[in-house]
């Protein structure tokens, strides 16, 4: 898997992906990381790559030239998608994870300000994802988290590939409660099921579980996950 995010501020993606989890797994090949800053591509002499919005309104925006020169630099892979970071775009969930993490290279537009103009879609033509129905500051936080979402499923990146199987909403429920030691803290015990070694009756009471804590902490998805098995 490559990651290609064209971002102003490559040090923050730099950062977060050359620590933990992330830099052990970039470092032994599961997928790698690039940055593209648009900055490096205007041909403006000032290094501009925004500028006032026609028909007037607050702030500056995207440019086209630079971010679309930045975008065709890009060697595209034949199995390949471009997404756009926006909060116009569809919410990010564990199914669309799964389906990015088919993908041999994933190419990211991160936004500021006002946000891109319009022409970057209709000449790139991206995916649009949103984390949600609010507004960042700029793409890369959404664009983290893409990565982190989607590396998860990839071989080699977690130590075992069951913990992203078990991870919530992999079955369509959040995760069971977990616990480690002491077995008593502060007269709140572990529960007695989960030091009997019985796996199956472990395994009946973290499902459960999931479903209890679904249920009342995410109704929406506990509705769905019934109807799903009936």
């Amino acid at each position: 898997m490559i990651f290609e995010i064209l971002t102003l501020f490559p040090e923050v993606i730099e950062n977060y992906c050359n620590v933990s989890i992330m830099k052990r797994a970039k470092d032994s090949g599961v997928f790698e990381v690039n940055t593209v800053n648009p900055r490096d591509f205007t041909k403006d002499k000032h290094k501009k790559v925004d500028d006032t919005p026609y028909g007037g309104g607050a702030g500056m925006v995207l440019a086209p030239q630079p971010y679309i020169d930045a975008y065709e630099s890009i060697k595209i892979k034949p199995n390949s998608v471009t997404i756009m970071l926006s909060p116009q775009g569809k919410p990010l969930n564990e199914d669309l994870v799964c389906k990015l993490a088919n993908y041999d290279q994933i190419i990211m537009l991160c936004g500021h300000y006002e946000g891109f103009d319009e022409r970057i879609r209709e000449i790139i033509k991206p995916e649009e994802i949103s984390l949600g129905d609010f507004v960042l500051t700029g793409g890369e936080l959404p664009a983290l988290c893409l990565i982190d979402a989607v590396s998860r499923k990839l071989e080699g990146t977690l130590g075992k590939i069951e913990s992203a199987q078990d991870d919530s909403f992999s079955n369509g429920l959040l995760e069971y409660p977990q616990y480690t030691k002491p077995r008593e803290y502060r007269g709140h015990k572990v529960p007695e099921v989960l030091l009997n070694g019985n796996h199956k009756e472990i395994a009946q009471f973290r499902l459960e579980q999931q479903i209890e804590r679904t249920k009342n902490k995410r109704p929406d998805l506990y509705k769905k996950y019934i109807q799903n098995n009936k």
